[in-house]
């Protein structure tokens, strides 16, 4: 198993969700690669910090009370049919897990605009360093955008802007495909002074255009912007200031032929 699959499985391994094989050609690719252990390693302390930082919020007593008293029911009718207690049980323990969902779907519900945003900043980040990590930055090579763009034909639902800025000194080198947000983005990859810059694209709903003030995740700077239909997220190790000016351009381009 080579890098890019092991860095595919990473998070249903680390869930248990992958089927034994799986698992063991998982965790034996890890014991020899110092790269996907630390992306492994990322990634376990990216579930943690979600689980300890995100706002958890009660299921209300109205929703728990009508699950429970359904369970109650339905365990009423199977000890009418003399079924085990152990049957009845599972009634109970099955309305348990609907409460904890329904609760969980609560929990989510309730995220903050921006506590959203710093997820998909992470994610972001984490699908730079990838790409890094694993020698995968591009899936075309080439600094023209007429060459780059239609590549992504028939691989998402929807049609990057691509342009290069060569001119000013941020060329394009490529793109890729990406996964971000549980969904298929496009990464379009420039350089400046020998830094990478990952830009994630993928469509959205909202008509709002704004431009995000830069923050930083894991020692990367991350500016997101919306512009004509399109969320933008730029990654890189380059200064805010440099990294500013490009996303002020890239935003100005959206949209144009």
């Amino acid at each position: 198993m080579v890098c890019r699959e092991v860095m595919d499985r990473l998070s249903p391994f680390l869930d248990d969700e992958l089927d034994p094989v799986a698992s063991r050609e998982v965790s034996s690719h890890l014991a020899t690669c110092p790269s996907c252990a630390a992306a492994l390693g990322r990634q376990r302390k990216l579930s943690e910090s979600l689980r300890r930082d995100l706002e958890y919020h009660r299921a209300p007593d109205l929703l728990r009370a009508c699950v429970m008293r359904v369970a109650r029911a339905a365990v009423r009718r199977e000890g009418a049919r003399s079924r085990p207690a152990t049957h009845q049980w599972r009634w109970l323990s099955a309305a348990a897990a609907v409460i904890a969902v329904v609760g969980g779907t609560w929990w989510v519900g309730t995220l903050t605009r921006d506590r959203a945003g710093d997820l998909t900043a992470r994610d972001a980040v984490s699908g730079h360093i990838r790409s890094l990590m694993a020698n995968h930055l591009t899936d075309v090579a080439s600094t023209d955008q007429h060459t780059v763009k239609p590549w992504f034909a028939g691989k998402l639902d929807f049609s990057p802007p691509v342009t290069d800025f060569a001119a000013a000194d941020y060329p394009l080198v490529g793109g890729r495909l990406d996964y971000l947000q549980g969904r298929s983005v496009a990464a379009l990859v420039y350089m400046h002074h020998k830094h990478t810059i990952n830009v994630f694209v993928w469509p959205v709903a909202s008509a709002r255009e704004e431009l995000a003030p830069a923050l930083t995740e894991q020692g990367f700077h991350v500016i997101h912007g919306t512009h004509a239909g399109m969320a933008y997220w730029v990654v890189s190790d380059l200064n805010t200031e440099e990294l500013a000016a490009f996303a002020r351009m890239l935003a100005a381009r959206s949209g144009k032929p």
